[in-house]
């Protein structure tokens, strides 16, 4: 098989190298041309270079190429996938800082809450961009598979508004799975079959199966309770899941920004979070370790690339959804897997325009998902909150409609448990300002938040959040990874 990939976002280096080598363990896919493109000219020199290496190491026909152009790289891509992260850590950054100075403590800021929907505004006319490039230069038949955050909101628009065949894939439910499976005992993940299904990040376990044999929720607790790690780490999870009766998908960071019974009082937040890794709820544990990781990977790039020398091992291959979705539909070997689409019925309880995330097939005929699903009322209820937010904002983003915009933050359930209307009003007008490099759609009302914020009374403070850490030096992180060897 010949065909073209294109991938934008290639300088997130880590995923791009693991999404390749995924896509090369399928056989039929040696002769197959990847192309990269970045708006930085650098990291696409370092992940061709890596990229090639792999190719040169393993004697593949497989070609790669990188270019600024966009355009370029679009041109009779098949398969388009994006891992962007539009106005990087810097803008990431004021993602996580604004909110702080209003009492908003978020461990991760990306998919709702303030930072996440201000990460949509700066998505989503790019994303449109990408979807206007890919129907005038891509394949007729283009797929868009969407890697990057806020997912729903982003794969909203590509599909609503862009009119691109558009799927988003997420990571969440295989992680919960893992974890699952770990608690009750199985010798592999492949013992336990499961139906998860909700929103992205707010997938709930709705029925759960190891070897064939059904699994409750009293059983399931006294497995994570009994565990010695995630009876420490997972204590949001396993609390949701003891009230609600399922288990969700999503990290107790994560979800901990959605639920906002539990990140509203600062007093409160350390409670239910575990300091071991950032995913368990830190504030701004994210930021953290994606600045760490970049750091890490500047420094230490000779390593990755000697690294590429090795052969790629099939068995190694990840359980990121794009590298089987791709040999599914060219090869007709089917494949299950749960996929970020527009509800149209899938689930019976949650709105028809939602980007909903559940399972189905894959086969040569295109992605067929599993309907006549519903969800339990409080896991509906728990959704629609988030939908409802990820509506204002995805019109509010193609719009420009400031208010429509301070509407959806206000509606967020995290902010709306934590600030007052006034105290959102001058946030979200601060963080347009902030971030007005990203928000053409903005250009209009930059000039009247300026000048609201100049005279507004509402005082804000300088706060670190209830959990923060500082980032580790490139020095601090080696001696930590020495001493992990050591330990074993």
């Amino acid at each position: 098989m010949s065909f073209k990939i294109a991938i934008i976002g290639a300088g997130s280096v880590g995923f791009t190298k693991k999404l390749f080598t995924d896509i090369l363990c399928v056989p039929e896919f040696k002769d197959i041309e990847f192309a990269l493109t970045d708006l930085s000219e650098h990291n696409l020199r370092m992940i061709k270079a890596i990229l090639d290496r792999i190719v040169e190491a393993n004697g593949l026909p497989t070609r790669v190429t990188a270019t600024t152009d966009r355009r370029k790289a679009l041109e009779g891509a098949r398969y388009i996938i994006s891992c962007v992260r539009v106005g990087g850590l810097e803008a990431y950054a004021d993602d996580i800082r604004i909110p702080l100075k209003y009492g908003i403590d978020q461990c991760v800021g990306d998919t709702i809450c303030a930072g996440g929907i201000l990460y949509g505004q700066r998505n989503i006319p790019v994303i449109l961009d990408f979807c206007k490039d890919i129907r005038e230069v891509a394949d007729t038949n283009a797929k868009f598979l969407n890697y990057a955050n806020p997912m729903a909101m982003n794969t909203w628009a590509a599909i609503e508004y862009g009119k691109v065949d558009t799927v988003g894939l997420c990571h969440g439910v295989q992680h919960g799975a893992e974890q699952i499976a770990e608690v009750l005992g199985a010798k592999s993940p492949r013992e336990l079959d499961y139906v998860c299904s909700g929103i992205n990040h707010q997938t709930w376990f709705i029925d759960l199966r190891l070897n064939g044999r059904k699994i409750g929720k009293d059983e399931l607790v006294a497995a994570f309770e009994a565990h010695p790690v995630y009876s420490q780490q997972e204590k949001l999870r396993i609390d949701v899941l003891k009230r609600f009766g399922v288990y969700s998908t999503e990290s107790n960071g994560h979800l901990s920004e959605y639920l906002p019974w539990y990140r509203k009082r600062p007093d409160e937040i350390m409670r239910w979070i575990d300091m071991s890794d950032w995913i368990h709820g830190e504030t701004g544990g994210y930021l953290r370790y994606s600045t760490e990781t970049r750091n890490w990977f500047e420094t230490e790039y000779p390593q990755f690339l000697e690294a590429a020398s090795k052969p790629i091992d099939v068995a190694k291959r990840s359980n990121e959804h794009a590298s089987h979705i791709l040999e599914a539909l060219e090869t007709n070997r089917v494949y299950r897997g749960h996929f970020n689409v527009k509800n149209n019925g899938v689930i019976a309880n949650l709105p028809q325009d939602a980007i909903i995330e559940s399972p189905g097939f894959v086969d040569r005929f295109g992605i067929n998902m599993a309907a006549g699903i519903t969800l339990p009322e409080a896991c509906a209820a728990t959704c629609m909150s988030s939908i409802n937010v990820q509506r204002m904002s995805v019109h509010a983003a193609i719009s420009g409609d400031i208010d429509l915009l301070k509407l959806a933050v206000l509606h967020d359930p995290l902010v709306g448990a934590v600030s007052t209307p006034e105290e959102v009003w001058q946030m979200v007008d601060e963080m347009v300002v902030a971030q007005a490099a990203w928000l053409p759609q903005y250009a209009h009302a930059v000039p009247a938040a300026k000048e609201r914020l100049s005279k507004s009374a509402v005082k804000t403070r300088e706060w670190a959040g209830a959990a923060r850490r500082n980032v580790r030096s490139i020095e601090e992180l080696r001696a930590e990874k020495a001493a992990l060897k050591q330990t074993g």
